[in-house]
């Protein structure tokens, strides 16, 4: 890969990273976003503010958690290395703390299939990882196993990881599962919400493969 298209991966990272705040998924830089590249991903550097982070303040891992010891990674490196390597045909991961999908997340609530959009995140249920420190490998393995046959996942006490093929389907869906997370905790002000069966979760999922934005 040219050094200029590598600048651009870095730069779309960026872009993803401030549009995650204009759009209300995240707040501040409690988020953070990888990309696989070449042998490794590419991820957004520790507590660094979006607003001034440069393309070279991205860090690039080896897919053996090996990094530049001049530059940090963010701390939570490691869910986004072991998504990228448990899942060969996912290129980005997305991390935010979305206030309604965060709120459902403290409760321990998995989004259950209110609505028929619960299919771009892969199936009848959106689940949530039980808890664990932020950063550790317990954490990561909680995620991967939340991931497993999904696109998207709550993290206990914590937040939301969106994964996808390219970054804009990841974006994209992180936007989609806030919605379901607003519209779940909506219904729960009101009562117990009717749940579509699983037949027509899976009618839909055969209806909406490729559904979402193209890109990279």
């Amino acid at each position: 890969m040219s050094a200029t298209s590598e600048r651009k991966k870095r730069q779309s990272i960026i872009d993803a990273c401030r549009s995650m705040n204009v759009l209300g998924i995240n707040q501040g830089t409690s988020g953070n976003i990888s990309l696989r590249h070449d042998t490794g991903l590419l991820i957004t550097p520790t507590s660094v503010p979006y607003e001034t982070m440069q393309p070279e303040q991205i860090v690039f891992m080896g897919l053996d958690g090996s990094f530049d010891a001049a530059q940090r990674p963010s701390s939570e490196w490691r869910f986004h290395l072991d998504i990228l390597k448990a899942r060969p045909e996912v290129n980005a991961v997305v991390h935010a703390h979305p206030p309604y999908s965060t709120i459902l997340a403290i409760m321990g609530l998995e989004i259950p299939p209110i609505h028929y959009m619960i299919a771009v995140a892969g199936g009848d249920t959106i689940r949530c990882a039980p808890y664990a420190t932020f950063g550790t490998q317990e954490l990561s393995e909680h995620a991967v196993r939340a991931l497993e046959d999904r696109m998207a996942c709550l993290l206990e006490h914590h937040g939301m990881i969106a994964v996808g093929p390219s970054l804009s389907k990841a974006m994209w869906l992180a936007v989609e599962v806030e919605a379901l997370a607003r519209q779940y905790h909506g219904c729960l002000q009101i009562g117990t919400p009717r749940l579509l069966p699983k037949a027509e979760i899976k009618n839909v999922l055969g209806k909406i493969a490729g559904y979402g934005p193209a890109g990279k």
